[in-house]
């Protein structure tokens, strides 16, 4: 009996930004950090913003980053991008903190 393995198709191609790979040079020496961030790109390659599981808090934003997706890597650390459905395209824009990315909290 013959056992087709199906292999996952990549639904979009990744392109990154100058910006991220700067940040992305930021966590060169963190082996956990890099592999999960690999570990995030390749969902992001088979299935887009639907395959990321909910515990990363996928989300919308808005201001400065109106039109971007964003989602937890690890509690204070985000990657931010845009996902084009029309050309199957996601632009990895930046990864950081909180406070890298969206400035500091005024208390």
């Amino acid at each position: 009996m013959e056992t087709e393995e199906k292999e996952e198709e990549i639904l979009f191609e990744i392109a990154v930004t100058s910006s991220f790979k700067k940040d992305k040079k930021k966590i060169a020496n963190s082996p956990s950090k890099i592999e999960k961030l690999l570990s995030l790109i390749d969902i992001l390659q088979f299935k887009g913003v639907e395959g990321i599981p909910s515990y990363m808090k996928p989300h919308q934003l808005t201001g400065q980053y109106t039109g971007c997706l964003e989602c937890h890597i690890e509690s204070d650390l985000l990657l931010i991008w845009i996902q084009n459905e029309d050309e199957k395209v996601i632009y990895l824009m930046r990864l950081g903190t909180h406070s890298e990315l969206f400035g500091k909290i005024k208390r």
